[in-house]
């Protein structure tokens, strides 16, 4: 089935006018070629779209049915290059973002509210990833953009800090150093059992941990790399554990959290990552949006 959009146009007209003469002159042309143009398009279509009287035209139910559909063709054939500007200049298209589970707790929800307003033309589509997972779909085109937790290599990758946040000590609810009404030291949590994160899986808040407290290795009650799976166990009374203070938005019952003191107030930080080299115009029109200034010189 072939048919053009001089074609459509033609049939719209006459199917809107019903009658033959005032579609020819709407569309500033004489009627035998309408009429001709109309012939064709049945053709290819394979069914009779118009009841031809000898004053007037009706539309067949075959007819009403295609109006349809050709005043949506239409439609679309009038708006692509308007779309493929818009998308060319990285004000509409999709933009994937992949995202650590931890980023829920307190960042995604408003990003997305701010992409919302800014660019809704833009379709985000999430994807929840480690940091490692992200740094691979980044590299294979597979995401876009990254929520994730340095380091990273910035050669490849440009990054900007999201946010920043304290650690506090996760403590079962009547723990006994939920009551000395002072942020805990390291010194502290020397004896506790601690639910410590994976140093393969959950790299960045292994390596953060350890920076800020000793956790001899008979210490370790159990290795996880979830913060959710953390808080359950510390619920469990199974240990303590070091988590972002966003975690406290997990209400988890019979969990109750203590300041930690650390040498920097708020270690713990969420970086929007992408390629340097993404060659999806929407991506920097979104990271533009959330970070202002010009993305592709940003260090």
């Amino acid at each position: 089935m072939q048919f053009s959009l001089d074609q459509l146009q033609g049939f719209v007209a006459v199917a809107e006018e019903l009658h033959f003469g005032r579609a020819a002159a709407r569309l500033s042309m004489t009627q035998p070629p309408l009429s001709r143009q109309i012939q064709k398009l049945e053709t290819a279509v394979g069914a009779r779209l118009l009841d031809r009287g000898p004053r007037s035209v009706e539309l067949t139910a075959a007819g009403t049915a295609f109006l349809v559909e050709a005043r949506r063709i239409l439609s679309l054939a009038e708006s692509a290059p308007d779309l493929a500007r818009r998308v060319s200049s990285g004000a509409a298209g999709v933009v994937r973002i992949a995202f650590t589970a931890a980023s829920t707790f307190g960042v995604l929800g408003g990003l997305l509210d701010r992409l919302a307003g800014t660019l809704p033309d833009i379709e985000i589509v999430l994807a929840e990833m480690v940091t490692r997972d992200q740094v691979a779909g980044l590299l294979n085109e597979e995401i876009d953009l990254g929520l994730g937790r340095p380091p990273f290599d910035h050669t490849v990758f440009a990054s900007h800090v999201l946010a920043r946040e304290a650690l506090v000590v996760a403590l079962p609810a009547g723990h006994q150093l939920a009551g000395l009404g002072r942020a805990l030291r390291a010194d502290d949590l020397r004896d506790e059992p601690v639910i410590m994160y994976s140093p393969t899986r959950a790299r960045y808040f292994y390596d953060l941990v350890v920076s800020v407290i000793t956790v001899p290795p008979q210490n370790v009650a159990h290795t996880v790399d979830q913060i959710l799976t953390m808080l359950c166990l510390v619920e469990a009374g199974r240990g303590v554990a070091v988590v972002p203070a966003s975690a406290r938005r997990l209400g988890i019952p019979g969990v109750v959290h203590a300041e930690l003191d650390t040498a920097r107030a708020d270690p713990v930080e969420l970086h929007l990552l992408w390629r340097r080299q993404s060659s999806n115009p929407a991506v920097w029109s979104v990271v533009d949006a959330l970070v202002g200034g010009t993305a592709s010189t940003m260090p």
